[in-house]
């Protein structure tokens, strides 16, 4: 796993994480490279672990499913073992350690009401590390968050390889459930880049329904595809989660404008007594505070903000970070 990249290879992985499944003759054409440099390059990138894809799937898309975002206080000396107990379930997307090192930052997909309610009335109080908890569940997630480059590609080089999601019109209605989907979407959860020769196999299928169904899937923002790495080799060495308490009616105004902040990762709206959280990454703690100051500081409808840095994380996109993988 790398500890540095060059330029030409952190503009690839910038050009990964806002585009996961662009092809590397598009990824060539946008960055100026040739084709032949782009896959050499991400050959070992994809190797030796420092980029992983997969795809996350939009809760919005899944009736059964209920998206939770917990801040869980646990004794110090075993916040680790707690961190890496909820990183094993498959039901946890994100796991951070927090602020001091004593709190947690966990996004659940949990399936149904009853999965929620055993996490949150037995198996957290029966938890003896942890010590207290607040669950905030998740209204919307503000897709337009999802292009973060790193400030490593110019507007242009991003329209070229993502669309914009704010862009005007509706995203089509999702499919109709089909029974392929559920293999479709263990495989790239497994390999976000699996060929559609691989998705036909897993899924029983042809190659030509395997990619007509995942563009439909894509489309329809059932699936997100996403990479994983640490961000630190983009030169963003300085994570927050911003807890924001914002006015109802100044909600999705506030919102928007965040979303499309380059410092902004992810973005959502949720019930408890912060109903913003946002995840931000920045080249530093100075840029953070210009972010806070410059960016949140004069946006009216907030009447609350909670900054908690980052200091670990153990699980990203489903992933579990490999040990000794820094922030990010």
């Amino acid at each position: 796993m790398r500890h540095v990249l060059d330029e030409t290879d952190r503009r690839i992985a910038a050009a990964l994480v806002a585009a996961p499944r662009a092809s590397w003759r598009e990824v060539a054409r946008v960055l100026g490279l040739s084709e032949r440099t782009v896959v050499r390059r991400v050959a070992l990138l994809y190797a030796d672990g420092t980029l992983r894809a997969t795809v996350v799937r939009n809760p919005a898309r899944f009736p059964r499913l209920v998206p939770v975002v917990l801040r869980i206080r646990c004794r110090p000396h075993r916040i680790r073992q707690v961190a890496q107990a909820l990183a094993r379930r498959p039901d946890t997307v994100w796991v951070d350690i927090l602020g001091g090192g004593d709190e947690i930052s966990t996004v659940f997909f949990l399936d149904g009401t009853e999965a929620r309610n055993t996490l949150l009335l037995r198996d957290l109080p029966a938890t003896e590390a942890v010590g207290t908890w607040t669950a905030h569940t998740l209204l919307r997630v503000f897709p337009t968050a999802f292009r973060w480059t790193a400030g490593l590609l110019t507007p242009a080089e991003l329209a070229g390889l993502a669309p914009d999601p704010a862009a005007p019109g509706a995203p089509p209605d999702p499919p109709v459930p089909q029974d392929l989907d559920s293999a479709l979407i263990a495989a790239l959860t497994e390999d976000g880049r699996a060929t559609y020769t691989d998705l036909a196999r897993r899924a029983g299928t042809t190659a030509l329904t395997a990619r007509r169904r995942l563009d439909a899937l894509m489309a329809g923002l059932v699936l997100r595809p996403a990479t994983e790495l640490d961000l630190a080799l983009l030169g963003a060495r300085t994570e927050a989660l911003l807890w924001i308490a914002v006015r109802p009616g100044a909600l999705q105004e506030t919102a928007a404008t965040l979303s499309t902040h380059p410092h902004v990762r992810f973005c959502a709206a949720t019930t408890g007594p912060a109903n913003l959280v946002v995840a931000v990454a920045a080249a530093d703690l100075d840029a953070l505070y210009t972010f806070l100051t410059g960016t949140v500081g004069p946006l009216e409808g907030i009447t609350a903000i909670d900054t908690t840095p980052l200091l670990a994380t153990v699980k990203r996109t489903g992933l579990i970070r490999h040990s000794g993988q820094g922030q990010g």
